[in-house]
């Protein structure tokens, strides 16, 4: 599934489940040897998605521990994302690019009060016109994703408020979206633009910054 909304330079791992028998680094294993069992079992298969999907780009095994706010230390030229939720684990990685940041959600209804915190009126009036059932999780997803590419580029914090989305219906199996942020100045980019796609009982949102052009 991610790889229908990622362009074709960047790789991509996905899981529905948690196979058995996978081994991390002992490094690794280290970030979640006091976690409940749950949480051991997506930390693990989420970063297997991310070895399978550095493989592909020809990187030498090596640990994936924490950086900063907790996300993924990629290695030197690489950026990447994970992304985990009930039934899904993923990854995706790049060479060469500024950013990406992607995010999986169950195609549920919001719980009650989470949605007029995470979405402008306009945006929520918006969002019905998308045909979908409960689309209030997408736009929670497409924010999730939004920070994920926001935060390697800038260092900084940004609240759901802080982005405006909108979306356009799916067109060959995706759509796409356009992330207008209101705190951007030097340094900070002023627009994102991704894609997303609802199957399965899944949501899957997605962006990928490429590096600017020689």
């Amino acid at each position: 599934m991610l790889d229908e909304i990622m362009p074709p330079w960047v790789a991509t791992a996905e899981r529905f489940g948690d196979p058995p028998g996978i081994t991390l680094f002992p490094e690794e294993e280290a970030l979640v040897s006091d976690s409940a069992e749950k949480r051991r079992h997506e930390f693990r298969t989420s970063r297997h998605c991310a070895h399978l999907a550095l493989r592909q780009l020809g990187v030498a095994p090596r640990p994936i521990l924490r950086g900063d706010r907790g996300a993924p230390a990629w290695p030197p030229g690489v950026v990447g994302s994970i992304t985990h939720c009930a039934g899904y684990r993923a990854a995706a990685v790049a060479h060469g690019a500024l950013s990406i940041g992607i995010d999986a959600e169950p195609h549920l209804p919001m719980p009650r009060g989470v949605l007029e915190r995470t979405a402008t009126p306009a945006e929520a009036a918006a969002l019905d016109l998308l045909g979908l059932p409960d689309p209030g999780r997408l736009l929670f997803s497409a924010k999730e994703a939004i920070y994920k590419a926001w935060y390697p580029l800038t260092g900084r914090w940004l609240g759901f408020l802080d982005a405006t989305v909108t979306f356009t219906p799916p067109l060959a199996g995706f759509g796409t979206f356009a992330a207008e942020i209101a705190v951007h100045g030097p340094g900070r980019p002023a627009r994102f633009e991704g894609r997303w796609l609802v199957r399965g009982g899944l949501i899957l949102t997605a962006i990928a910054v490429p590096a600017p052009s020689a």
